[in-house]
């Protein structure tokens, strides 16, 4: 009679084990988890940035064409500014970070080439960018409404 009742309870044990495991964590959890796991990591001095813009408006695009977008900013700390990664929220956005360190008191750009072919409506792309700033990194946006090609 023994057997049956301690084969039960571990059941139920292992069946409440299984549902607390698979419990999905909350979004806002999920969200932190996710940025500290693809955030590069960075030995430099901290920095300072300005940007000229973050977001900005592409306009009308042809299904197909590609567009440049350019992000422009300037060092404003007394570190070298080095950007670690530039991430993109899809493979239809290229990301270029600048390769060499920034001195402070100079300027530099990113830019992204967007192909549109295939993305036909409204897009909202995002690029991260990754640098050793207090913040860490900057969100750098852009909106472009792509058209199919008159024949």
């Amino acid at each position: 009679m023994k057997t049956p009742v301690i084969i039960l309870a571990l059941s139920i044990i292992a069946a409440g084990a299984i549902i607390t495991l698979n419990k999905p964590e909350p979004p806002a959890r999920r969200a932190r988890i996710a940025q500290k796991a693809t955030q590069p990591k960075s030995n430099l001095p901290s920095t300072t940035i300005e940007w000229k813009d973050t977001i900005f408006n592409a306009g009308t695009l042809v299904d197909g064409e590609q567009i440049e977008v350019v992000y422009s900013f300037k060092n404003t700390g007394s570190e070298l500014l080095v950007f670690s990664d530039i991430k993109a929220s899809c493979g239809c956005t290229i990301p270029e970070k600048p390769e060499k360190p920034i001195l402070p008191g100079s300027g530099g750009i990113i830019k992204a080439i967007f192909n549109s072919k295939g993305r036909t409506g409204s897009n909202h792309k995002v690029l991260t960018a990754f640098a050793n700033t207090k913040e860490g990194s900057q969100q750098l946006i852009f909106d472009v409404e792509v058209v199919n090609s008159k024949k």
